[in-house]
């Protein structure tokens, strides 16, 4: 099958494209948020090909993945073709709605030519999408190996933007949550708040894994796919228990509390108790291969592609 789908999330679309498929990326000149192209910080398989828009529009194609509430109309100026109606859709939504309850309203609602796929069962129930279509599609990650130290005795905690999105991603809770154990901050940004410059994806996971445990502060997203490969790595998780968390960390695999002092406490409790950081991460990674491996997740999407191209 021939899919072309925008590079926008790097680990959801690393996994994607390791199905048996053909796909296309589009890229622009100066590689923005509409044309990256090809990953230069993950490892993608030859099958992926980049395509210029002016390519794009004799691209013969057997679906079309959409991501952002504009490609719904940037799709149609660079294919010539519109999404759902002249060529098959599925609309993937990786974030949690924002806004009050009774407004979230998703952006390809009520479009019965697209599919509407969620990446967790929060998201699907949170979001309105009135008369689409739509499916669930869990997560799931290229296995990084278990890769766990814990040779130092601190915290790691992965945020993009950290500033920016400040409560939407915990980055408020750091300090309190720190007080006794030192936490290290990675992700894009994190050098203006001291935390440690970006570094590519091969590299995080190592650094990552010398730490004796994984914190995940998240008030309100989807699921950080940071969290699902750090329990890959045979990390513990300390984690707020919002949005999909719960589901995605067993007790045995760490704590999860919405108690700022029951989650200080957990990673004190880890960083001083390295066999029990290990077990428990040991139970992470077992956890996480057993509900986000890459399988299961390349089955059901070929399965719901196989269904719409129909």
């Amino acid at each position: 099958m021939r899919i072309l789908l925008w590079h926008v999330h790097g680990s959801w679309t690393t996994a994607f494209v390791h199905g048996e498929h053909e796909y296309f990326v589009p890229v622009l000149p100066r590689r923005g948020p509409d044309g990256r192209g090809r990953a230069r910080t993950w490892r993608w398989p030859e099958a992926v090909r980049e395509v210029t828009p002016a390519e794009m529009r004799d691209l013969e194609l057997d679906a079309l993945v959409l991501q952002r509430p504009h490609e719904l109309t940037l799709a149609e100026r660079w294919l010539g073709r519109r999404p759902g109606r002249d060529l098959r859709t599925v609309y993937v939504e990786h974030n949690a709605p924002q806004g009050r309850i009774g407004e979230m309203r998703h952006p390809a609602a009520d479009i019965a030519e697209l599919t509407l796929v969620h990446v967790t069962h929060f998201n699907s129930l949170f979001w309105d999408a009135g008369d689409t279509p739509t499916r669930v599609i869990e997560h799931g990650i290229v296995d990084p190996g278990y890769r766990y130290t814990g040779e130092l005795p601190r915290a790691a905690a992965v945020i993009n933007e950290a500033r920016r999105r400040a409560r939407v991603t915990g980055t408020d809770l750091l300090q309190r949550l720190g007080e006794d154990t030192p936490i290290d901050l990675f992700g894009m940004d994190a050098a203006a708040l001291g935390g440690i410059e970006d570094i590519p994806q091969s590299e995080l996971h190592a650094e990552m894994a010398r730490r004796r445990v994984y914190l995940h502060p998240i008030r309100w997203t989807s699921l950080g796919l940071s969290l699902i490969e750090a329990m890959h790595l045979g990390m513990p998780v300390v984690a707020l228990a919002t949005t999909e968390a719960p589901e995605a960390v067993p007790a045995d695999a760490g704590v999860i509390s919405t108690r700022v002092d029951v989650l200080a406490a957990a990673i004190r409790d880890f960083v001083h108790d390295r066999d029990r950081a290990l077990l428990a991460g040991r139970q992470a990674r077992a956890a996480a291969r057993r509900h986000y491996g890459l399988e299961r997740f390349l089955g059901e999407w070929d399965a719901l592609l196989d269904e719409v191209a129909a």
